[in-house]
């Protein structure tokens, strides 16, 4: 006998999961289509562009079918092909967590992501607000849109060796974010961008109190320059979600932050890579 799943059946929840699934992928095919290699070797240095560029003016191209690791995009351990986000379920899932209590507890702030890549867990944000009750609240969506920077070794030596820069994947453009909103029907003006480096607009950004502040920056710099100007802002009963935690970089800048500011708060695993902690 098969056995019974209970079904959560309240929609605002039911709308939630579903939109996990859409963001991550994991609703629809079990296979992800990648851009393939043509030719190799020699034979593929001279024939490679005449046939790319054929393919191209056809509105073609060559893609192998790799098989999704179920296991490794719900814990946000690949990278999609086609997704608008890679954070995984356990980390979409502690953002509503987060939102959910901050609106309950009437924690005062706008909410801020630095490192967005195509969206979706700003995407995500806003659609829990909406379903919660905070829809007028301001998301700040803080990005390069051209990737991450070079790292500035005189200044953060723990970058030193990063290669995060050289990541094409990386570079999303606002306007490829924007419409990643506008698609699912969650842009409106309470959406704010901040475009450019941490290090220039994060000093001068126009916000006043964060009630949440999730920072997505992979390397020491890049989660230093949004720590220093950023977590003073962050009232009391808020929320500050470390992405990348398990990075050597940036768990470094975070433990520097907190011993140089004596913050004691407990550190809270997430999915083994991402962490979280409430400010007290």
């Amino acid at each position: 006998m098969n056995q019974s799943v209970e079904i959560n059946c309240d929609p605002a929840e039911m709308y939630l999961e579903l939109l996990k699934g859409c963001l991550t992928r994991l609703l629809f095919s079990e296979y992800n289509y990648e851009p393939a290699k043509l030719l190799p070797g020699d034979v593929g240095k001279v024939l490679n562009p005449k046939l790319g560029k054929y393919l191209t003016k056809r509105g073609m191209q060559i893609v192998r079918r790799v098989k999704i690791d179920a296991e490794a995009r719900e814990g946000g351990r690949d990278w999609p092909s086609d997704a608008e986000t890679m954070v995984g379920l356990k980390r979409l899932d502690n953002i509503s967590f987060c939102v959910k209590q901050i609106l309950k507890d009437g924690i005062p702030g706008d909410f801020l992501e630095t490192g967005v890549w195509r969206g979706g867990a700003s995407i995500f944000m806003k659609a829990a607000l909406v379903v919660y009750g905070g829809r007028d609240r301001t998301i700040w969506v803080a990005d390069s849109f051209e990737g991450l920077p070079k790292p500035d070794v005189e200044k953060y030596p723990k970058d030193k060796g990063d290669m995060h820069w050289t990541f094409d994947n990386l570079r999303v453009s606002l306007e490829e974010v924007r419409g990643n909103f506008e698609r699912y029907g969650l842009f409106d003006d309470n959406i704010k961008f901040l475009k450019g480096w941490f290090s220039d607009t994060m000093p001068s950004a126009p916000i006043e109190k964060l009630a949440l502040l999730r920072a997505d920056g992979d390397m020491y710099g890049s989660t230093m320059d949004v720590l220093e100007p950023m977590y003073p802002k962050l009232s009391k009963g808020g929320f500050l979600i470390i992405d990348d935690y398990a990075l050597e970089g940036c768990r470094a800048a975070v433990h520097d932050y907190r011993k140089r500011h004596s913050i004691e708060e407990n550190i809270v695993d997430i999915d083994g890579i991402g962490a979280f902690w409430r400010k007290s």
